[in-house]
C-alpha cells in the first residue's frame, strides 16, 4: 500500500459481511490526493478520535475499516458507517470469493 493511499473495508451487518467466513467481500482503495481537503480532514478526524475509544462497537450494524501506511508502520480505525466520508463509500466495490 502507498503512503498516500487509504485501505478500504466494509464489515458487519446482520450478515456478516466481510467477517472471516463470509464469502462476500466489500474492500477498495483511495489515493488521499484524490479526496477534497474537507474529506481528508474528515478522515484525519477519524483517526484521531481512535485514541479515545475502546474497540468497536456496531452491533448489527456496518463498519469500516480503514487502513493508511504511516512512517511508524500501518495505522487502522474502525468507525461507523455513518462516519465514513461519501468519497471513501464510493471506493468500496463488492466480490465473491
Amino acid at each position: 500500500m502507498a503512503s498516500d493511499e487509504l485501505k478500504i473495508e466494509r464489515l458487519g451487518g446482520i450478515a456478516g459481511f466481510g467477517l472471516p467466513s463470509s464469502r462476500l467481500k466489500s474492500r477498495g482503495s483511495c489515493a488521499t490526493a484524490t479526496l477534497t481537503k474537507a474529506d481528508q480532514d474528515a478522515v484525519e478526524r477519524l483517526f484521531a478520535a481512535k485514541s479515545k475509544k475502546k474497540g468497536p462497537a456496531f452491533p448489527d450494524g456496518f463498519y469500516y475499516r480503514i487502513t493508511r501506511a504511516t512512517a511508524k508502520g500501518h495505522e487502522t480505525v474502525e468507525v461507523p458507517e455513518a462516519s465514513v466520508p461519501a468519497a471513501l463509500v464510493a471506493c468500496v466495490k463488492d466480490e465473491i470469493v
